[in-house]
């Protein structure tokens, strides 16, 4: 378990330099200068196919028709991933309050345990509007790569196949239809704080 810590650090603090990296060369539309966050542009994000609850192959433009909050990780992660997308949830609920609404999504890089009945089971315990997404090895990969994401799946426990581990970045991504990322936001937010730095980018759109 250390090691799935460790792992999780060095890819926040990469993708932290990444996100600055594209933010100073420009990326970033001037009217989100405002919004506290690390800022992205479209060269974080793409274009992805893969495979929603239902089993229906969906596009990023069939996802995306509305403000919308991405997050990597699988539903086997021991506490990681409960924690981040909780917090994600309760935050989209007290925009919801607010009258603001964002789209949950959340993109399993585990295809070979996380079918669509799996992560519905998970989706609809986290957020009735969750949308779980999954697919084939490559197209997990693709869309991973698009996001600047990292993920390693572990060797199987001896005697059980099905029991691995994978270390993976958590940074949630805030995405705008015909816009890309325009927002990451690390893990350390709370609920209120990352729900307050969104409504400064859905009032700026």
């Amino acid at each position: 378990m250390a090691k799935y810590y460790a792992w999780g650090a060095v890819v926040a603090v990469v993708l932290l330099i990444v996100g600055m990296v594209v933010f100073t060369m420009g990326g970033n539309d001037e009217k989100y200068a405002q919004c506290t966050s690390t800022k992205a542009s479209a060269a974080i994000g793409g274009p992805f196919t893969l495979v929603d609850e239902d089993g229906k192959t969906v596009t990023d433009k069939d996802v995306i028709d509305e403000p919308s909050l991405l997050y990597f990780g699988y539903t086997f992660c021991p506490d990681v991933c409960p924690l981040d997308n909780s917090r994600n949830a309760e935050a989209i609920e007290i925009l919801e309050s607010q009258g603001k609404m964002v789209k949950p999504v959340f993109i399993s890089v585990d295809p070979d345990r996380d079918t669509p009945e799996v992560l519905r089971d998970f989706t609809e315990n986290l957020h009735p509007r969750m949308v779980g997404l999954t697919g084939s090895l490559e197209q997990v990969a693709a869309a991973s790569k698009a996001y600047r994401t990292f993920y390693d799946k572990h060797d199987p426990e001896e005697g059980d196949e099905e029991f691995y581990l994978i270390d993976h970045s958590t940074w949630s991504y805030l995405v705008f239809p015909g816009e890309g990322t325009v927002a990451l936001f690390k893990r350390d937010l709370t609920p209120n704080q990352m729900a307050e730095q969104m409504s400064c980018y859905l009032d700026a759109r």
